[in-house]
């Protein structure tokens, strides 16, 4: 049996605009992992939409059906996603107590980070190797020509391996390869959540932008559906690095939860304001109430869904179900 793990990472350690910068794992057997990217293309083919999936790009909401559908579709599945803070402050100042330079400090981090990550997703791989042996890790990059330069391969391999041994983890790496995010499924997964969890945590959903509006609708509908909530914050482990040699777990509820507190009342006075148009002024077409509420044509499916959460229908409805002639 092969175990799978896809690593991506948001931001950089010395970009001066940026507080902390984020790194990410996702891991699953290869037999849970090809029944997600089944699933997933097919998800595509319904959509009639092949681009890939980026949470920094999704700026309009007409992919929502798209990205709804598989957010929901990985968190009812066999995963594991841990994801890692890192205060870019925090480590520069570590990095000049023992003149490092920024260049030399970011060549660490990037076999450090890794290592810690992987280490966390085959923790308890030991039980799925109770009838099969041994259990062989294949570990997939997000393509990066800093990693080739600095060996991230090769010396992940030597050391991930030399932990097994030595905790008798029963694992073996046998390979770690770059690939191209927009032919991997599983890398855009995990640029999509780890972009979620980004969100959440700086609080982007306070931003007025209607990009923020679009954005904070998605991770509202897919986190209502069903049990979705607690599964987020059951597979999704959030660490941060605080200088010490162990990481530090974080609670991601206390992050969600003020999420889902903002986002029930807003869409509340959203609602109460675009039900005293659809009453008032009886707009005869979508196009129409669209226009009298002020929303940009980027913005037509969250409309879609309040109106169908106004009118009983369920703010998911138009997302799940078959599409209905609007009129």
């Amino acid at each position: 049996m092969y175990y799978l793990i896809y690593f991506d990472e948001s931001n950089k350690i010395d970009q001066l605009d940026v507080e902390y910068s984020y790194y990410g794992a996702y891991g699953s057997t290869d037999i849970s992992m090809a029944k997600v990217v089944r699933k997933v293309r097919n998800i595509f083919k319904q959509c009639k939409s092949f681009s890939e999936l980026h949470f920094r790009e999704y700026t309009k909401d007409n992919h929502v059906k798209k990205y709804f559908q598989t957010l929901h579709t990985v968190i009812n599945e066999d995963v594991k996603i841990n994801i890692l803070i890192v205060n870019n402050k925090d480590a520069l100042y570590a990095a000049q107590r023992i003149g490092l330079t920024t260049p030399e400090l970011r060549n660490l981090f990037y076999i450090k980070i890794p290592e810690r990550l992987f280490y966390g997703v085959t923790r308890n791989l030991s039980e799925f190797s109770k009838n099969d042996g041994m259990i062989k890790v294949k570990i997939k990059v997000d393509q990066n020509d800093e990693y080739d330069q600095i060996f991230l391969g090769h010396k992940i391999i030597e050391q991930m391996n030399a932990h097994s041994a030595y905790r008798n983890k029963n694992y073996r790496v046998v390979s770690v390869i770059s690939q191209d995010s927009a032919k991997s499924i599983p890398l855009q997964i995990v640029d999509t959540f780890m972009g979620i969890v980004v969100f959440l945590l700086e609080k982007n959903y306070l931003e007025q932008s209607n990009v923020s509006k679009i954005k904070s609708d998605l991770i509202y509908r897919f986190l209502i559906e069903q049990d979705n909530l607690t599964k987020f914050q059951k597979q999704i482990k959030l660490y941060k690095w605080t200088g010490s040699e162990e990481l530090t777990p974080m609670n991601i509820s206390d992050y969600v939860s003020p999420f889902m507190t903002y986002k029930a009342a807003y869409d509340v006075q959203e609602m109460t304001r675009i039900q005293k148009v659809m009453l008032e002024d009886s707009p005869k077409s979508l196009k129409e109430l669209r226009e009298k509420v002020n929303y940009p044509n980027t913005m037509l499916n969250t409309l879609i869904g309040y109106k169908d959460q106004i009118e009983g229908r369920g703010r998911n409805y138009s997302i799940i179900e078959p599409q209905v002639k609007m009129i």
